[in-house]
């Protein structure tokens, strides 16, 4: 939510995802999962499984529009050419009276939510705001309850992905296939003042530490360019990841593994 996804979109993006795991992970005897099993598995119609996998099959997904009766606001006042100048730009907009205003664009696009509450919170947002004569000012296209950095939306993304990866392989290691590292040193127990201490500490300790597995790691690079290292075996992604854990006491159960 805070990046403005609704549940619509994230019920599609979970859609496709379930797709995809039961197509490509649960074949029977190493062959292709059939719509029928995965319609099975994920309890998805044939039907959706089959327009699933076609779009999975495009080169490129497009990207998912954002749904949220803000959003839609903000588009029809960018789009709708009765809220629009001479020049394709954004009218500035009275939020009610006679003619085009606010009050307009929302009874056309923000489905239940009053004028109030929409105006805001698109100006909480920064996404609108108020001009000296009291009028509203579009500034965004569309619509984002907390600004970040996309950078780091992606990197994010990426952090989870690794944990993940790690549990879902711990959950069905075997002696084929042993555990990875995974463990967690925490207490809820500790006094609050503490934190800074703790803060500092794992700043000192932290980084030298990952610093150290970086060397290890530099070292054993394969040869640059090359699919596989002189010693015929094949280049994989290798690293270790550190997070700080800080939240209210509560009642835990954690494992603490190696």
């Amino acid at each position: 939510m805070k990046c403005g996804m609704t549940y619509r979109e994230f019920a599609d993006i979970s859609k496709s995802a379930f797709v995809a795991a039961a197509s490509e992970d649960y074949g029977i005897k190493g062959r292709p999962t059939n719509v029928s099993r995965v319609s099975l598995l994920t309890g998805i119609s044939r039907k959706e499984v089959k327009r699933q996998r076609e779009l999975l099959g495009q080169s490129a997904e497009p990207p998912a529009g954002k749904t949220t009766d803000a959003t839609r606001v903000l588009s029809g006042w960018h789009q709708d050419p009765d809220f629009l100048d001479g020049n394709g730009q954004p009218l500035a907009l009275p939020v009610d009276g006679e003619g085009v205003t606010f009050t307009e664009l929302c009874s056309r696009y923000a489905g239940d939510i009053t004028v109030t509450t929409m105006s805001k919170e698109l100006k909480r947002v920064g996404a609108v705001e108020e001009g000296a004569d009291g009028q509203l000012l579009a500034c965004k296209r569309y619509y984002m309850p907390t600004a970040f950095d996309p950078q780091w939306i992606l990197n994010a993304g990426s952090v989870f992905a690794d944990l993940g990866v790690n549990i879902n392989h711990n959950l069905i290691a075997d002696t084929d296939n042993p555990s990875r590292f995974l463990g967690r040193a925490t207490d809820d127990t500790i006094d609050a003042a503490a934190i800074p201490e703790f803060r500092k500490f794992v700043e000192e300790h932290g980084e030298p530490f990952l610093e150290l597995v970086d060397d290890w790691l530099a070292k054993h690079r394969a040869d640059s360019g090359a699919a596989k290292n002189r010693t015929g075996n094949s280049r994989v992604r290798l690293g270790l990841g550190m997070f700080l854990i800080q939240g209210d006491s509560v009642q835990s159960h954690d494992i603490k593994v190696g």
